[in-house]
Parts: C-alpha cells; sequence; structure tokens
C-alpha cells in the first residue's frame, strides 16, 4: 500500500537522523533491563507485569513462568543464566479450548480470570506447569524441550493457587489453599488426585496465606505463602514431616521499595459486569502511606549451584500491575529470611547479581516494539481473549498487522484485540493506523486496555471519517474530522502518577494533543496492570492495518543516576534538611536555607568504587563519610576513607532519588526527621511516602558552589 511504504519511509529517515545526532545514545537501553552493567541488578526485574512467579534451576539455567488471566496465548515461560537477564522461550498454552466466555461471546467475559498462579517443576527430565483454569480443574502442561511442544490435559479437581513437591520417596505432592494449608496426594502420572488423601495440614489462622510455593529443603519441608491481610507480606511454615506440626514465621514484611499505593478503582471487581459508559466509576487514591498489596508477596525461594539462595516474589506497582523483584536470602534460625544479613525481611532495590558461573549482559525478556513484518506478532504480544481465526493477518497487507472489525458493543468487548503490558515508570507507544478500509459502522485505534477504558482511533460514518478520542469514565469524547486515511496514533503514560495522554500526527513528526489526561486505577476486574491495544471493531464489515508500533522509554538508560565523580548536595525527603559535617566530625542535618547548607561541609563528592559502591568525600576536608560501630545515630562520622567508608547506591529511579545502604551494617543512612538528631546507618528502608528519613535526592554544586536547586518532592 503505497501510503504505508511512504510512512514507513518517513519513519526510517527520522531514525537515521536522530541516531546520527545522538551519537552514543544509541547504545543506551532501549527497554527496562534490571541489570546495571556494573555486577549490580536493581528491582524490579521487569518493569511490566510479571505476576504470581514461579522460579526453578535445571543445571545452570533458571526457568521462570507467570500468571496470565485471559490473555491469550498463556504461561510464558523465561530463561536465564544469572537471575538477572532473561530471555522470552515459548508459551505453554496455546488457548484455552472451547467456551464462549474465553472468545467474549453470547455477552460472556473471562476478564481476570482464566488462568492463574502457576506451579514450575522439572522432574526426570520434563517440565510440568501446573495451573488452574478457574473453574475448570488443574490443567498440566509438560514438554521435554522448554521450547516446546507443550502437551496438555487436565485433572478434575480446583486447587485454589497450588504448589506441586515431587518427593524423595516417588510420591507427588500438592499444597493449596487460602488461611487453612491443605494437602493431597496426585497420582504418580498425574492424571488426578489419589481418592481419600486430603487433608488440612495447617489449620485456619496461623498466618498463612495463598499462592504457596512447597520445597524439601534438607530433609524439612518448608511452604513459603503470601498474605494480604491486612497489608502484603510473605510468610513460610516449615515442619519435620508433611502432616506437621508446622511453625509458621513472617519472611519479608513492610518491602515496598518505597512504593505507594496507585489509584484504584472500587465499582468493578472479580465477577462483576464489564463496564459501559453508564458504569459510575469511583476511583480514589489511597493515603501517602498506605501499603495494601504493595509489599513483596507471593514468591518462592530457589538455591543456587553455589549453595547460595536467592527469593522472588511479586509486588503491586501502581497502574503498570504487579511486578516481579530479586532478594538475596539469609538463612536465619533455619528460616529462609528475604533480604541481607544485617538487614532480614527486608530486600534492597540494588544489590550485587547472583554469583554465577557463566557472565550475562544486560538483556530485556521481549522486544517490545514490531514492525509487523513477521509471520506472527512478537512475543511480548497476547491476545485479549482468544482470537478469531482467519479475522487476522501479517499477510494481507504484507508489513503491516491487518484486524477485520468484528460486531461488539464496544472496546472491551473488541475481538482480536492485540494486547501488551504497559511499561513505567515512563513510556510511550506509537502505532501508524491506515483506517482506509473501514467500512461504515467501524471503529480502530489504539487503545489503553483497563476499566476504565480509553482509547483513541478513527470512526467511519456514512459521511467521512472523524478522529476521536474516548474515555470510559464519564463517557467522554472528542471528535476531529480526518481528512486523510493514514494516522498516527500515541498514547504517552507516566505510571508513577498512574495518568496518560492520548496525541496524534498526521505527518508522522508533529504531534498534538487530544482529550483531557487518562486517569489509570488498577482493579479487579481485569486483575492486570494497564496495557496497550490494537484494535477493530464494529457492524461494517470492514478492516484496519497497523504498522510500526514503536514504544519509547525515556528512563530505561539509568547511567547516569549515580553522579560519578561529581559534587553534590543530599537532601533528606522526610524534613527538607540538607546533610552537613558537624564540627564533631559526625553527620548533621541543618535547613536548607542555613549559612551551614551553603558551605563546603555540606559539598560530597561522589566516587566510583565499583560494582555499584561509592564513596562520600566531604568537601571541606574532613574525610570520607564512615560507618562505625553499630552505625546508631552519630556512628555515621568523617574518617579516612575505609572499607567502612563503602556505600551500595539504591536508585530510587527519579528525581534523583536515592538511599545509601551500609556495606558495614547492611542497612541505609537515615535520621529521625525533624529531631535534628545526627545521622545514623540502622535504617530498614523506605516506607511509601519515602519521608522516612532513609530517601534522599542529590543536586549538582555549580562552579559557584551553590546547589542548583531545591530537593524535589517524594512521587
Amino acid at each position: 500500500m503505497p501510503t504505508r511504504r511512504r510512512w514507513r519511509s518517513v519513519r526510517a529517515l527520522a531514525v537515521l537522523l536522530a541516531a546520527a545526532m545522538c551519537g552514543s545514545a544509541a547504545s543506551a537501553p532501549a527497554t527496562w533491563t534490571a541489570d546495571n552493567g556494573n555486577g549490580t541488578f536493581t528491582n524490579p526485574l521487569f518493569y511490566d507485569e510479571f505476576s504470581d512467579p514461579d522460579l526453578i534451576r535445571v543445571g545452570d539455567r533458571f526457568y521462570m513462568t507467570g500468571t496470565t488471566m485471559h490473555a491469550v496465548p498463556g504461561l510464558p515461560l523465561l530463561r536465564s543464566r544469572d537471575l538477572v537477564n532473561w530471555e522470552f522461550v515459548s508459551y505453554a498454552m496455546a488457548g484455552f479450548g472451547p467456551g464462549p466466555e474465553y472468545r467474549l461471546e453470547d455477552g460472556r467475559d473471562q476478564y481476570g480470570q482464566g488462568i492463574w498462579a502457576p506451579s514450575l517443576r522439572h522432574h526426570d527430565g520434563r517440565f510440568h506447569i501446573f495451573a488452574n483454569i478457574n473453574g475448570r480443574g488443574v490443567h498440566v502442561f509438560t514438554a521435554t524441550d522448554p521450547r516446546g511442544p507443550w502437551t496438555h490435559h487436565a485433572i478434575d479437581r480446583n486447587l485454589h493457587d497450588l504448589s506441586v513437591l515431587f518427593d524423595d520417596d516417588g510420591r507427588v505432592w500438592a499444597v493449596f489453599g487460602y488461611n487453612e494449608v491443605r494437602l493431597v496426594e496426585l497420582a504418580a502420572d498425574l492424571s488426578g488426585v489419589v481418592e481419600g488423601s486430603e487433608r488440612v495440614i495447617i489449620p485456619a489462622g496461623n498466618g498463612m496465606g495463598e499462592g504457596h510455593h512447597v520445597y524439601k529443603v534438607d530433609g524439612r519441608y518448608f511452604i513459603i505463602s503470601a498474605n494480604y491481610a491486612p497489608v502484603g507480606r510473605m510468610q513460610a511454615a516449615r515442619a519435620d514431616r508433611l502432616d506437621g506440626p508446622w511453625e509458621t514465621v513472617a519472611i519479608s514484611a513492610s518491602e515496598t521499595l518505597g512504593t505507594q499505593r496507585g489509584w484504584w478503582e472500587d465499582a468493578v471487581g472479580q465477577r462483576t459486569p464489564v463496564p459501559t459508559g453508564a458504569t459510575r466509576f469511583t476511583m480514589k487514591k489511597p493515603g501517602d502511606t498506605e501499603m495494601g498489596a504493595v509489599p513483596l508477596h507471593q514468591g518462592g525461594i530457589v538455591q543456587l549451584a553455589n549453595g547460595d539462595w536467592w527469593g522472588f516474589s511479586m509486588m503491586d506497582l501502581k497502574s503498570v500491575g504487579r511486578t516481579t523483584a530479586l532478594s538475596p536470602v539469609t538463612w536465619r534460625d533455619g528460616w529462609p529470611y528475604f533480604g541481607l544479613p544485617g538487614n532480614p525481611g527486608r530486600t534492597p532495590r540494588t544489590w550485587l547479581k547472583p554469583a554465577v558461573a557463566a557472565a550475562s549482559a544486560p538483556q530485556a525478556p521481549y522486544q517490545r516494539s514490531d514492525d509487523f513484518r513477521g509471520t506472527a506478532p512478537g512475543a511480548v504480544w497476547q491476545w485479549n481473549h482468544e482470537p478469531v481465526a482467519g479475522r487476522w493477518s501479517l499477510l494481507e497487507g504484507p508489513g503491516a498487522l491487518r484486524l477485520h472489525a468484528l460486531p461488539a458493543a464496544d472496546f472491551l468487548w473488541a475481538r482480536n484485540t492485540l494486547t501488551q503490558r504497559v511499561t513505567g515508570p515512563v513510556s510511550t507507544a506509537t502505532v501508524t493506523l491506515d483506517a482506509s478500509g473501514l467500512r461504515p459502522g467501524d471503529t480502530a485505534g489504539l487503545g489503553l486496555l483497563n476499566m476504565p477504558a480509553a482509547w483513541l482511533g478513527v470512526v467511519q460514518g456514512r459521511d467521512g471519517a472523524v478522529l476521536r478520542w474516548y474515555s470510559q469514565h464519564g463517557d467522554r469524547r472528542a471528535d476531529l474530522p480526518l481528512r486523510a486515511p493514514v494516522v498516527h496514533l500515541r498514547v504517552s503514560g507516566d505510571y508513577d502518577d498512574d495518568l496518560a495522554r492520548f496525541s496524534y500526527s498526521t505527518d508522522g513528526r508533529r504531534f498534538e494533543g487530544i482529550g483531557e489526561p487518562v486517569r489509570l486505577p488498577y482493579q479487579l476486574k481485569t486483575f492486570q496492570g494497564t496495557r496497550y491495544a490494537l484494535f477493530a471493531y464494529g457492524s461494517g464489515g470492514g478492516h484496519a492495518d497497523f504498522d510500526d508500533f514503536h514504544v519509547q522509554e525515556p528512563l530505561a538508560d539509568r547511567s547516569r543516576n549515580i553522579p560519578h565523580g561529581q559534587v553534590v548536595t543530599l537532601s533528606n525527603l522526610g524534613d527538607g534538611t540538607r546533610a552537613r559535617v558537624h564540627p564533631l566530625g559526625v553527620l548533621q542535618p541543618v535547613p536548607a536555607d542555613s549559612i551551614e547548607a551553603r558551605g563546603p561541609g555540606a559539598h560530597f563528592r561522589i566516587h566510583d568504587r565499583g560494582q555499584g559502591r561509592v564513596a562520600l568525600e566531604a568537601m571541606d576536608g574532613s574525610g570520607f563519610v564512615t560507618v562505625v560501630g553499630l552505625g546508631l545515630a552519630a556512628d555515621v562520622r568523617l574518617l579516612p576513607e575505609s572499607p567502612d567508608s563503602l556505600f551500595m547506591w539504591q536508585d530510587m529511579l527519579r528525581d534523583r532519588q536515592f538511599m545509601l545502604l551500609s556495606m558495614r551494617t547492611q542497612r541505609h543512612v537515615g535520621l529521625l526527621p525533624g529531631s535534628g538528631e545526627p545521622y545514623a546507618a540502622d535504617r530498614p528502608g523506605a516506607r511509601p511516602d519515602r519521608r522516612e528519613g532513609a530517601v534522599l535526592a542529590w543536586e549538582p554544586v555549580d562552579a559557584a558552589g551553590a546547589s542548583s536547586s531545591r530537593p524535589r518532592q517524594a512521587r
């Protein structure tokens, strides 16, 4: 199609010009990867949704899968050599099989249901994934090669959030349930449950939750579970025998990585009707320090070949959805606590990569942009419910995704909607739409799949086409006349603020905003984070061609987040004070507008000491920031540089915010806001609002010795 080829040429030229002008910028990460390239990683592992993870080691490789709800294909299998850098291998589930609810037929849907909380195991040379398809029993997916093919059979039992253990004696067990933990034996051939084997092994009221992960370590049984009541945390149970007695403790609590709860929507929940423009939404912003289900929860543990243990879990990350984090594990009194020996139960945001034999370069599991020149959409894409075969194609309009419009009430009922997860903290998605194939009654465009939903697209009427912005919240819309069939659609999201904005262009270069900012709450109807969506629906029976889907992540490059070699001031988000060297040789908070805050004792040079570690030299000549003793108040001193002057920089990703993790105490440098007390190095970590006294913000000092600006507020 000449118009599409012309726009592709314009875009290619623009990319080449940008690369020539930016020089080294072309080597900057294009998408989020946890690997910092210096021997450390920064959580989350992925800055897009990967929920209910389960992870195992097979030889020198690690494998992971997670929940995919109603999306198809489902159950992605990822592979890694170092637990930090992951590659996509395959999807274990091609589709759900028969059922109108899986296809948005007959007014039925499977939003937020489908397949949940898989258990990944490797036994006798075979990979197994066990997971409930809600209301349809346990489904078992098996492969000898992780790339597939995967075989599939069902067990006629619903075992909520099960985890499977292949025991040393050849018997196979599953634990499941919420609060009351139950055990049942599976047949050796995994064809069903052993009748009469089910029993309660941990009664209700012992702190256990759901999403269990069962292990046998050195002859002792462990169950790790997630709880979200009253707030998120990780529980562990242990026993010498499966029938107990079991004892339980919390192994991770309060760890939000400095993240607040996002906007929340209560009007739609699990199994409620799909909302319409008439739905009265009740979006609200939780309190600044509310935790809810944000803290690390639902995960397990895995052992490296060298004997080290690592933990994995998920956390609620606003409109991005639920993401996966990686934690060093400290065994204490026989319990696998997430965190470092000096700070068990709390996970560092940035830490040393696991000690594995093979080195891995920074890598993301998916290519998010897609020019649709392949034989299938890229692995990052999933359909919203089952697609209709023969009504989409990458061959009918070569180099484009063609979606045929099928009858639907609105965007949320549109079939053959192709989706991928939004990426945070900030990202922009742009796609070229050729609407010349639409017929009167058809609509096609770029949407944000959430509830309430929003989209920007072309509506074809009998008298011509209009460009329409639509928000389901308040049933709002804005229309503009469309003078040419090819239009470039864009949505830019700040997923820390749960807010997105749409824009459009007729030439691919100059974009104009349209409509109002769109609020993106989390809700339990889709039970997923927000997704980009390419869609076409309507009564006309026409088609839409999508080309050059492109995702930009401006904050994926974190290489300049640590001000190596620079002289900076350090402000505390807890009370707005500046850190300054006290005449007694301790680190003291002073008002940001004071004389002391402007002197050399409040200026520090950041020295790179490798592997993410830094040393801070005071510019008044008093020495290096150093931790002594237990790191109590006044134990942060100015002394000649030593190993106790090393800190792991904890990158909070935005607004020059960070924490300093003492390599001596394995706790964070901080103070009690408003107390005037000198700094300590005994703080466990950040509160959701980042105002507990451990989160700092740096500002460069100019040639005149002044900081360039006041401290930024926490997000």
